[in-house]
């Protein structure tokens, strides 16, 4: 015996409605519990929805295209009758980036779709394409959008029964950035294409999707954003002897407490010292959106790429509840299981190089957010203290900025507050 069951979308984040880009199902088939059903994609991640039950699927509601919204149905299900009901959210997503790299929370910055050349050419003899229905894969359109091309306005199709492939998409963008630089002077004229087997063997590794979608916005936000690095240095002497202090209490409570901890801290001191870093332009440019809340994004390295996770009301929260969300959040995106919701609202977010080495870098500045916080690690270096020298814990940090919105002045009194927190973390309970 069996019970008809609907599938329905579960919390997919802050989305009004995201769009189905694959249905991977269709009626009659045998689905098992954690199959992929849809692919829903926004402009800051895609994510696959799983069946919370297995079963055989008896009708799909949706289709590629669709936009679709938390509790909309899915696909209506034939299970055991003994099945327990319930309904989970999303088991893997995948971001981007930002990335940095991708965080787009507040404003919606929207990719130009690049207009058809005049009178491309059908070298190949494809039929051009009809005004109807445009014969594309789920695939090939996603990879269109995330170029900003208009899959109705792609003339060639050099496919099956006149189907526009990858390379179809491909050779309309290098036809209309030549078009362009040739008509206009405007543009970025594309990297040419180069046949590396001429010069030994290769290998060809295709890129992980977070990583696509990191680059995709880690070029928005340099095209877009006009960036300034500061570089400064910080002495944490006391501050580690602070944190070695704790490690009992640590080990009491079952964490391990790091630098960030003490940094994010100190970066929002830093920011309610100077509101304008905790602020986001207006889309139109023309006024700035100050944040009353402190929400840090933290920048984690997976075997999939670069993702974001966002610490939440960091100003509400001690050291030892940062230091166990942060281990918490850590595991779950190197295992691919942060959801669209733990990757927004962040206010200011930290790259860290610090476990691995380096004495300065230039991060990008994660937009709309209006400055990014690098960190390398720190060394033991000689300081004078108007006697002698003596040996001072030195922690390298680099703030990008958006210059738009923030001065050099400004940077420099931002990161020398910054770096008198980090000397004397007592100073941010005054």
């Amino acid at each position: 015996m069996s019970d008809i069951i609907k599938i329905k979308v579960p919390d997919i984040g802050d989305f009004d409605a995201v769009e189905v880009i694959e249905v991977l199902i269709q009626a009659g088939d045998t689905v098992k519990q954690e199959q992929a059903l849809i692919t829903l994609e926004s402009d800051k991640a895609s994510m696959e929805i799983p069946s919370t039950h297995a079963g055989t699927v008896k009708e799909v509601f949706v289709k590629v295209g669709d936009n679709i919204a938390q509790g909309a149905n899915i696909l209506s299900l034939s299970v055991s009758a003994n099945a327990e009901i319930k309904q989970e959210a999303p088991a893997e997503t995948e971001k981007t980036t930002n990335t940095p790299l991708e965080e787009i929370p507040e404003v919606k910055q929207q990719s130009a779709s690049i207009s058809a050349p005049p009178e491309p050419s059908n070298d190949n003899g494809a039929a051009p394409q009809s005004k109807g229905h445009i014969h594309a894969s789920p695939s090939v359109r996603r990879f269109a959008r995330e170029l900003g091309v208009d899959v109705t306005k792609i003339t060639k199709a050099s496919g099956p029964k006149n189907r526009i492939l990858k390379e179809d998409v491909k050779q309309f963008v290098k036809q209309s950035l030549s078009k362009s630089n040739v008509q206009s002077g405007s543009g970025i004229p594309a990297i040419p294409a180069v046949d590396f087997t001429k010069f030994g063997e290769i290998e060809e590794r295709p890129l992980g999707r977070i990583k696509k979608l990191t680059a995709i916005n880690l070029t928005r936000s340099w095209l877009n954003v006009p960036m300034v690095t500061h570089h400064d240095v910080a002495d944490i002497t006391e501050m580690e002897d602070f944190r070695q202090s704790l490690k009992a209490e640590a080990e009491k409570r079952g964490v391990k407490v790091t630098f960030l901890a003490f940094i994010m801290k100190a970066l929002v001191a830093a920011m309610k010292a100077y509101p304008e870093f905790n602020a986001s332009l207006s889309s139109d440019g023309s006024s700035l959106i100050l944040k009353k809340y402190f929400h840090i994004g933290i920048a984690v390295d997976t075997p999939n790429g670069l993702v974001v996770p966002v610490f939440k009301d960091v100003d509400e929260k001690n050291i030892f509840d940062l230091a166990e969300e942060m281990a918490s959040v850590s595991s779950k995106a190197r295992e691919g299981k942060l959801s669209p919701k733990e990757m927004q609202g962040a206010c200011m977010t930290i790259s860290s190089l610090g476990g691995i080495g380096g004495t300065a870098f230039t991060p990008i500045v994660n937009a709309p957010e209006v400055a990014i916080l690098g960190v390398t690690r720190s060394d033991m270096q000689p300081k004078w203290n108007g006697k002698e020298f003596e040996p001072r814990l030195m922690l390298p940090l680099d703030l990008t900025y958006d210059h738009r919105v923030i001065d050099g002045a400004a940077a420099a009194k931002f990161m020398a507050t910054l770096s008198g927190f980090l000397h004397d973390i007592r100073h941010i309970l005054l």
